[in-house]
């Protein structure tokens, strides 16, 4: 205050000379109130130190800002959060108008990165070495360990000092400070060893300034100039000397234009009731406001870069310094601007490239952390208060395999209980927690209540069968699902009887008929092939008839007696047995599924069925299956029926709508895979999953712990654990499916049509090489009688010769393949003997006397 108060002075004095421009204040807090006077003078106020958020020119209009505000600053931090993935953070600053609008900031933008202040400790400007202890001991029992520091340079080392003997320097902890730890170190030439020690691991920002010649040049100058008050400069120095420069050309332009300085009285400025602030010396300044636009309009290149004002009246392309301090001194680990966000490149070189502030985009070089570690800190712990993660468990009157009350501590059992506890036990670190009931205990709590009280921070967390759906995510942050689970519709099912014409239900009509057409084709086949070679398929018509229906359907049972000797027969053969006993495998396997499968007593075929339905709809109490119902699917209100518990499901569907039950159960998988155990499948589910999710454990919105009981669930899931703890509490029978339409399974054709090809196709040419051969023997075997009454009777009606002759060969044809294939082969023998003796007598006649 009593700087303040010594600033205002100061420039009261200044103020009462005829001035045209005011550079300075270096506070925020004597900015706001020099600003209510040069506005009242017209005179604008060049501020290279004011860096508060909420002097804007809406309420100062002649106070120009030539230095970067805090609002760039806190924005800069609230990206550095959101890079390393912190949620919460814990905000230390001085309590005046400075710190409070940064802090305030700060919050603003964090919230914009789903991050938030945890709590806000402020201590009053001038505080004791004493009070700041107590404010660090307080904070370090919070559950944050991110601190965001926004204080004022002479008040940082003891900030630090005080913090090293609290042990909050160590790993585990992040300490971001604002520029003014960055200003204060850089005035410092050299900086002392110990308090280098003091600051090792903290990121600090600092104001961007580019690394030109012109700056170079400056600061090499001022080394040799150097004095003992100042040994060095930081970046408020170099945006003072482009201050200075910056009302010197807008002064040289305001002149050039033909502008004249003069002043005048003001006639509300007067001296009341004897006061001693001489009013009246005060002057207004004629031209104020259009040298104030000269000022504003300004551009050139000073020590901080180009020097322009955007409409806001704040410097344009605002940027930071990220640096982490390690060993003697500070080390850059990145950039941040408002044009690019964090990146490793400078901002001069952005500012030639489309602005890119995507999340995949941002970057950094690595930091080492207190404790000199350069493992990225969690941010958070559990806190040191004593108090214990409450957990919200419900309490269940039905499926308590899933969770229920127990008189063993902890309080609760079941299959959420363990995992919940298994995943617990792998974190690197101890969770107190404390299992809370909720719910009557009389019925199923409703989960929806459940999910607002944990969102009320009633609770800190909920465990136990907890469904993943979207009202509730709006609100709470849930862990990977441990349990998969989705929305099933339940029937009861009954035995079917046996029909007396059972045995046909196994194929199709039209498998029967091929199946009888292809027994007969393939008899007649083996019969033609065998018939001339086997004594067996010779005889008289009406046995040779018996025969090849006997041969046909006794290889069904691989019965038949009679031997194949030819060679195109066995082959035939051998591809009929092999589709013989695929048919016959098939038939087996049908029929015995056909006789011991379980219909539905009901003709719900899925949600389908339900929806377009009248009838009745059971769920289970506190499920959210009653909202989806009703609002997804659109279904009527007055058709769902609350029931209670498992008994309550069974006799529901037991007694069907007709008798006041229900048609179907609508509720999750792992209900209904507990209930058709405890049945012994005596309901079944009818169609698919007609929604997915699953049940997670749901913690406050951005809890950090969801995270880290994700990858415990993923562990957990990874080495087997997750499996013995299902196996342990929920083993059951294997209820599959039932099939509610018989015709299902039936064979058809299509499932061997491939089958009767290849074999048809073997018959076939089976009887092409067969016919072959008996044509080539016919051919040789053609009688002598026909060649003698062609030579005798030359004369003969050509048409009735022909007649006679087709009808005569085709006779000559059925009783040449009756025959036996010895007797062909004998005659065609003689016929050969014949023709070489005809031969040797045609020789010797005609050879000479």
């Amino acid at each position: 205050m009593i700087q303040i108060a010594v600033g205002l002075l100061e420039q009261w004095k200044l103020m009462e000379d005829e001035v045209i421009a005011a550079i300075g204040p270096q506070s925020s807090g004597i900015a706001h109130v020099i600003s209510h006077v040069v506005n009242e003078l017209h005179v604008p106020l060049v501020s290279f130190g004011a860096t508060d958020p909420s002097l804007s020119s809406l309420q100062y209009p002649y106070f120009v800002r030539s230095t970067q505000s805090d609002y760039y600053q806190m924005h800069a931090i609230a990206d550095l959060v959101d890079y390393y993935r912190w949620r919460e953070v814990i905000a230390i600053y001085v309590d005046d108008d400075n710190g409070r609008n940064g802090i305030t900031v700060l919050g603003d933008a964090l919230s914009k990165k789903r991050a938030k202040i945890s709590y806000k400790a402020a201590f009053p400007p001038g505080a004791l070495k004493k009070d700041i202890s107590d404010l660090l001991n307080g904070v370090n029992l919070m559950e944050s360990r991110v601190f965001v520091l926004h204080v004022n340079p002479e008040t940082f080392l003891n900030i630090f000092t005080i913090a090293n003997k609290l042990g909050m320097m160590n790993s585990g902890y992040v300490w971001i400070a604002s520029d003014a730890l960055a200003s204060t170190l850089d005035s410092l030439d050299p900086v002392d060893p110990n308090t280098m020690n003091l600051l090792q691991g903290v990121l600090v920002l600092r104001h961007h300034t580019p690394d030109t010649n012109e700056k170079k040049s400056f600061l090499s100058r001022m080394k040799r100039l150097k004095t003992k008050e100042t040994p060095s400069f930081n970046s408020y120095a170099l945006y003072a000397y482009d201050t200075v420069w910056l009302v010197a050309r807008a002064l040289d332009a305001f002149l050039k234009k033909g502008s004249v300085v003069s002043f005048s009285s003001d006639p509300k400025l007067l001296d009341t009731n004897g006061s001693m602030l001489h009013l009246q010396s005060l002057r207004v300044f004629d031209d104020g406001p259009s040298f104030l636009e000269t000022i504003l309009s300004t551009n050139f290149s000073g020590l901080t870069g180009t020097v322009q004002f955007d409409i806001e009246r704040n410097r344009n392309h605002p940027a930071y310094d990220i640096l982490n301090i390690g060993g003697s001194g500070m080390r850059r680990i990145g950039y941040w601007s408002n044009y690019s966000g964090l990146s490793v490149v400078t901002p001069e070189i952005l500012y030639k490239k489309p602005p890119n502030t995507s999340t995949s985009s941002q970057q950094l070089y690595g930091v080492i952390w207190p404790g000199e570690t350069a493992a990225k800190p969690r941010g958070w712990v559990f806190p040191n208060n004593g108090k214990p993660l409450r957990i919200a468990v419900p309490n269940r009157v039905s499926y308590k395999e899933f969770v229920s009350k127990d008189k063993n501590p902890p309080g609760v059992r079941g299959y959420c209980i363990d995992v919940f506890e298994a995943a617990i036990n792998l974190l690197p670190y101890p969770v107190p927690r404390e299992y809370i009931l909720f719910g009557p205990g009389n019925r199923n709590p409703s989960y929806d209540d459940l999910a607002s009280q944990v969102a009320l921070n009633n609770y800190d967390a909920a465990v136990g069968d907890v469904t993943i759906v979207p009202n509730r995510t709006r609100i709470l942050d849930f862990t990977q699902p441990y349990m998969e689970s989705g929305l099933v519709v339940v029937v009861p099912v009954k035995e079917t009887k046996s029909s007396p014409w059972s045995f046909l239900k196994p194929f199709t009509a039209q498998m029967w008929c091929v199946t009888g057409a292809f027994f007969i084709f393939v008899g007649t086949v083996v019969w033609i092939l065998e018939h001339r070679h086997n004594p067996e398929f010779r005889g008289r018509p009406k046995k040779q008839l018996m025969t090849v229906f006997w041969f046909s359907f006794s290889t069904m049972f691989f019965s038949h007696r009679e031997n194949t000797v030819s060679g195109l027969g066995r082959l035939v053969l051998i591809i009929w047995l092999f589709v013989v006993l695929i048919i016959n495998s098939s038939y087996t396997a049908s029929l015995t599924s056909i006789l011991t499968v379980q219909q539905l007593s009901s003709q719900i075929e899925g949600i389908d069925s339900l929806i377009s339905g009248t009838q009745p709809i059971g769920i289970q109490e506190g499920s959210f299956a009653r909202k989806y119902l009703t609002e997804e699917l659109n279904i009527q209100p007055s058709r769902i029926v609350t029931l209670k518990n498992m008994e309550a499901y069974i006799d529901a569907l037991e007694k069907g709508p007709k008798d006041g039950g229900v048609v179907a159960v609508v509720d999750e998988l792992p209900y209904i895979e507990i209930l058709m155990s405890s049945t012994n499948c005596k309901v079944r589910t009818v169609g698919q999953e007609f929604t997915k999710s699953g049940w997670g454990f749901a913690f406050q919105r951005d809890s950090p712990l969801a995270v880290e009981m994700s990858t415990a669930i993923l562990q957990l899931s990874e080495n087997g654990d997750l499996q013995k703890i299902h196996d342990k509490w929920l083993l059951k029978h294997d209820c599959s499916a039932p099939d509610n339409d018989a015709d299902l399974n039936k064979l058809s054709l299509s499932s061997f049509w491939g089958l009767f090809l290849i074999c048809g196709i073997a018959c076939l040419l089976a009887l092409v090489a067969f016919s072959i051969r008996v044509l080539c023997q016919y051919t040789k075997f053609s009688p002598e009688p026909e060649q003698d009454d062609e030579e005798t009777s030359p004369n003969r009606p050509t048409k009735g010769k022909r007649l006679f002759r087709s009808t005569t060969s085709f006779r000559d044809l059925i009783y040449f393949v009756d025959k036996k294939e010895k007797e062909i082969k004998e005659i065609l023998r003689q016929k050969s003997k014949k023709r070489r003796r005809n031969l040797s007598l045609d020789g010797q006649s005609s050879s000479p006397t």
